[in-house]
């Protein structure tokens, strides 16, 4: 799937990048499997400690490519809804949702469009760095549709109930300034992939074993009651409490040199 998707790996670092430029990286049933295969390859590779999902082109992902959906054959498009046993997306939620289900933190880099698909694509990651020309939309409603790839995972979650209603109901286009405000986005970057690229690398020279920790705490607690939160909290600790890579890390710090983890 490399004239749809490519993975390279350096430092522990992986950088995903969809390279359909020429068709702003538009999803069609190629990308889907690709995004899907993509993120299982990530996952199954134990030396990977942070990823970075970008966009070849002026588009990071401008949703569904709707002239190949329209002349895909009917079993072509039920392909989309078929789920594996081992998540509860169908596939085309899943070339979303996969980065949400990585154990290790997904970092986004923005430019242009990244409408419908798009968005939500972005939305799945933990950190977004948008572009100064990103533009944002849950654009479905224009087609007739709702937004059905993990929205209501994501852009329910991340902004104001009635933010979300309005952009689904609308499907209006936000520039990256507001998409940071309302919480679209994390930051305004010159260079969204350089800085990426940059953050992930830093989260990778931390334990990983904290940092898989530190991503179960962050997407599991928030819709935990408090008592089942502060539980959580405490057993994550104690899985990371006088392990190898624990003590190599106080050491590190200590000394003021580099970490070597397992």
């Amino acid at each position: 799937m490399t004239d749809r998707v490519e993975v390279t790996i350096a430092d522990h670092v992986a950088h995903v990048r969809m390279v359909r430029a020429d068709k702003r990286n538009g999803l069609d049933l190629p990308m889907f499997d690709a995004l899907v295969d993509a993120g299982r390859r990530v996952r199954d590779d134990g030396n990977v400690r942070a990823v970075v999902l970008s966009g070849a082109g002026p588009a990071f992902c401008a949703g569904l490519d709707w002239q190949a959906f329209m002349v895909a054959d009917a079993a072509a498009r039920a392909k989309l809804l078929l789920r594996d046993d081992d998540s509860p997306a169908n596939l085309a939620q899943r070339a979303c949702w996969i980065w949400a289900e990585l154990p290790i933190p997904v970092v986004a880099a923005v430019q242009g469009a990244a409408y419908g698909g798009g968005l939500q694509l972005a939305l799945a990651a933990d950190v977004r760095l948008l572009a100064a020309d990103a533009k944002l939309s849950a654009m479905e409603i224009r087609y007739g549709i709702i937004p059905d790839m993990t929205a209501s995972q994501t852009l329910l979650r991340l902004v104001r109930p009635d933010l979300a209603c309005e952009l689904i109901y609308t499907g209006r286009v936000v520039e990256a300034e507001e998409a940071v405000r309302i919480g679209l986005g994390t930051r305004v970057c010159a260079d969204p992939l350089a800085d990426a690229l940059a953050l992930a690398r830093t989260i990778a020279a931390s334990s990983p074993d904290a940092i898989r920790a530190a991503k179960q705490l962050c997407q599991r607690a928030p819709s935990m009651s408090t008592a089942d939160a502060l539980h959580f909290e405490t057993t994550l600790q104690l899985s990371l409490l006088g392990t190898p890579n624990q003590l190599e890390a106080v050491a590190a710090t200590l000394q003021k040199r580099a970490a070597t983890f397992e």
